[in-house]
């Protein structure tokens, strides 16, 4: 196991620097990426805290690039009427612009990354990554 989350850990950094660097042309890194697609991804607005929850991420760290983003034109924060003070983040056309330019660099860039790699195995790895990350998820309440 612990062979396991070390090439976690080195796969995790490697990731991120090949991700900053699909996406740097577009003046995203990889967090802000990862934050434009929890935005895209999610079915309605939600607040910074929904978002941090659905990326396992720090909901300060997430506030302080969702600030940026705001900054740049790329999310809006609408009232949540549901609660005064979490304002819901939405995209901006120009987030959305940014995001499907960063989608389209990645694109043929995951499929070849994937070559070689039956699916079964990738199948098989994301299973296991869940399941670990359900259990340490579980383990950190404890």
């Amino acid at each position: 196991m612990t062979e396991l989350i070390l090439t976690m850990f080195r796969t995790n950094n490697a990731t991120l620097a090949w991700g900053d660097r699909i996406v740097s042309p577009l003046g995203l890194t990889s967090a802000r990426w990862q934050i434009l697609g929890a935005i895209v991804q999610a079915d309605r607005p939600q607040p910074v805290a929904w978002l941090a929850r659905d990326l396992g991420a720090n909901r300060q760290n997430v506030q302080r690039i969702v600030n940026d983003l705001e900054k740049e034109g790329l999310v809006s924060f609408e009232l949540n009427p549901h609660h005064k003070r979490a304002q819901l983040v939405v995209l901006t056309p120009k987030g959305q612009q940014t995001y499907e330019a960063a989608i389209s660099f990645y694109d043929p860039l995951v499929r070849e990354l994937a070559e070689g790699l039956p699916a079964e195995d990738i199948r098989a790895a994301q299973r296991v990554l869940s399941a670990l990350r359900t259990r340490l998820e579980t383990s950190a309440g404890e």
